[in-house]
């Protein structure tokens, strides 16, 4: 028998090679098109999310959350708070900062100045509210892009 016979490459065996490769960098472009699509910034608009805890029922909004200052908005109904603070926490990071205060801009709707949130992540963004009918604590999360 020819060993020759062995070693020469048939087309056939050429394009069998040539599809592992073709198939590899067809998933490997779909993989890439897919996490830029995931992490593209977006236009956002604003996230509006909703708590209920003891007499306050809370809802949170800000608009498209980006790293650097946010104004935050809080719509408070049920029991009417003295004080309303905001505090953002990256808990995977180990950020925690100081409270910002919520300034009434009518009955049952606070705002807060800016809020710097240092790098984008997840956040927690904790609602507290304190008055005659007690205090509580409302905890939103936020991706920050």
């Amino acid at each position: 028998m020819n060993s020759s016979m062995n070693t020469v490459d048939s087309p056939m065996n050429t394009v069998d090679r040539r599809r592992p490769a073709l198939l590899i960098s067809v998933v490997a472009v779909l993989v890439v098109a897919i996490v830029a699509w995931l992490l593209w910034p977006s236009g956002g608009g604003a996230q509006v999310q909703s708590s209920t805890q003891g007499p306050y029922t809370v809802q949170l909004s800000v608009e498209d959350p980006h790293q650097g200052g946010n104004v935050f908005a809080v719509s408070v109904t049920g029991a009417t708070p003295e004080v309303v603070t905001l505090e953002p926490v990256m808990p995977q990071m180990g950020h925690a900062l100081a409270p910002s205060p919520a300034i009434a801009e009518a009955p049952g709707r606070y705002r807060t100045g800016d809020v710097l949130l240092p790098m984008s992540g997840q956040w927690e963004i904790t609602v507290s509210l304190r008055g005659p009918s007690g205090a509580t604590q409302h905890v939103f999360p936020l991706l920050v892009k």
